[in-house]
């Protein structure tokens, strides 16, 4: 049985061993397009090449591409998938509906490595990194049912899922690649949020990304951000705000700085002032995010009214603001809880 996944192959690679089978150069262009533009997961889909080649292409090569495991739909509209891959394991990934937006939240690794206090994905611990192509198939199978749920396109997506995206940098960066060129999305519609790996940052800025940045923020001071995210250890604030000044000068793009807000532990007025201060050094707007539970009662949600007033202190510094109320929690497809269920399979 064929062994290589013809989806690890790049474009000259697929050429080249096209040119080995005798075969025309333009088949490659063929198969590449039924790959990446058309979604396809067999030769059997591949209908404008000959049953001949087609059956030599299925003993040399073959697919790997994720598969459905479970789909929850939650009461607000939104839907989570449970993804199983080709060697059993399970990520997710969601579809997120709203007045204005389609938006597909995908993983990046099986689990996470860095067990961020707040996250169920983090309490797995990382099993692996994913493919370009299964990384893709995320995109490619919401993109898919959100049209056939609701016959409105896919307008986002957002690297939010399972794992931390800039320790499988290659990888997301070819799906991007692939999202952008192939399924023809706009990079300006597409974010990847990292928890914060400095030298990672500066690298996307190097390679000269379009795509948005955010960064999952959640405190405003090293004492506090250590307690809750053992990556801060290693890249303090300080190293963060010089790596975002870094990648807003290379690439123009705002950063989105995201903040879970918890009960007595980061809702209050003086931390609301340590965001501004790190905030006011580097063009962004905010995001204050509901916190959601994961069941370990190590956390709470913060309540309305400190939000509010949260939310107002930081605008009347003018900066931009948004809170983001959950969707999905009834599925566990909220902020924070994904995989909260795989523990169980």
């Amino acid at each position: 049985m064929a062994s290589l996944d013809i989806r690890s192959l790049s474009f000259a690679d697929l050429q080249a061993e096209i040119q080995k089978l005798g075969e025309k150069p333009f088949r490659a262009k063929q198969i590449y397009q039924w790959i990446w533009q058309k979604s396809a997961v067999s030769f059997a889909q591949m209908t404008d090449l000959s049953l001949g080649l087609r059956e030599l292409l299925e003993q040399k090569f073959c697919f790997q591409p994720l598969v459905l495991d479970k789909a929850q739909s939650s009461e607000d509209g939104t839907v989570k998938y449970a993804f199983r891959l080709h060697d059993k394991h399970v990520v997710e990934g969601v579809l997120i509906p709203t007045k204005n937006r389609m938006t597909a939240c995908i993983s990046c690794q099986v689990g996470c490595s860095l067990t961020c206090k707040f996250c169920a994905t983090g309490k797995l611990g990382r099993a692996r990194n994913l493919t370009a192509a299964e990384i893709y198939d995320q995109v490619a199978y919401i993109r898919q049912d959100a049209m056939a749920r609701y016959n409105i396109p896919l307008s986002n997506i957002v690297y939010m899922g399972m794992g931390e995206p800039l320790l499988n940098y290659k990888p997301v960066l070819e799906s991007i690649n692939h999202i952008t060129q192939d399924l023809v999305m706009s990079a300006s519609r597409i974010t990847v949020s990292t928890a914060g790996i400095a030298k990672m940052i500066r690298q996307l800025a190097d390679d000269g990304v379009r795509f948005n940045l955010a960064l999952s923020l959640h405190a405003a001071t090293d004492d506090k951000r250590e307690k809750i995210m053992p990556i801060n250890e290693h890249n303090n604030l300080k190293a963060l705000l010089e790596a975002l000044q870094y990648f807003y000068h290379y690439t123009q793009n705002p950063i989105t700085l995201e903040y879970i807000i918890f009960k007595d532990f980061n809702d209050s007025l003086g931390d609301a002032e340590a965001l501004w201060k790190f905030a006011k050094q580097v063009p962004c707007k905010i995001n204050i995010i509901e916190y959601n539970s994961i069941g370990d009662g190590a956390f709470a949600q913060a309540e309305i009214e400190k939000v509010d007033a949260f939310q107002r202190h930081l605008e009347d510094k003018g900066l931009v603001v948004n809170v983001r109320r959950s969707r999905g929690k009834d599925i566990d497809a909220a902020c924070g809880q994904l995989a909260n269920k795989l523990k169980d399979r």
